[in-house]
């Protein structure tokens, strides 16, 4: 007998959860993968390293942070803190402060510059591939579903893009 639709829907009933799992992840690396000369077009247009966009990642304006936190945070050494934070101050995108609390302690928080570059890096970095757009609306609203179903511990602390009025697109027609 032939691989017909029976056989094909008996395999796939057939396949382990994990199986299934291992497919679906071996999609998502791919998508995400395929996208990284995007990715680092954005950064570098920016004047970015993929470490400073880590940095920026936690940084915020109207929280800073110690900097034993970033070390914590970044999961790295306290001397590669010290090296990161003087790369972004002598660009003016962050600010050390004194801590209120401890007066022999170092915050860094973004400064206004930081805030606006973090804006605008993550408005670019959550822009759609044109080839998404080409998606018929019911696949994109499926896959939305799906991807929402996702737990939070598989998701990056990546902040949400700033409210944008919507870009109009090239697939007006709602394919």
């Amino acid at each position: 007998m032939g691989r017909g639709y029976g056989a094909r829907v008996s395999s796939q009933t057939r396949a382990s959860k994990a199986a299934i799992a291992a497919e679906v992840w071996g999609t998502l690396l791919e998508v995400v993968m395929g996208q990284r000369n995007r990715f680092f077009a954005v950064l570098g247009e920016l004047d970015l390293t993929p470490g400073d966009l880590r940095a920026l990642n936690v940084l915020d304006a109207e929280q800073p942070r110690p900097m034993r936190s970033l070390a914590q945070a970044w999961a790295c050494d306290a001397s590669n803190v010290t090296w990161m934070v003087d790369r972004l101050e002598q660009r003016g995108l962050v600010e050390r402060r004194t801590d209120p609390a401890d007066r022999r302690a170092r915050t860094v928080a973004l400064t206004a510059l930081g805030a606006q570059t973090k804006a605008d890096l993550f408005t670019r970095l959550h822009q759609p591939p044109d080839e998404l757009l080409t998606l018929h609306r019911d696949a994109l609203q499926a896959l939305r579903a799906a991807l929402t179903t996702l737990p939070l511990s598989l998701r990056s602390a990546f902040p949400a893009a700033t409210a944008t009025k919507p870009q109009p697109t090239k697939h007006a027609s709602g394919r």
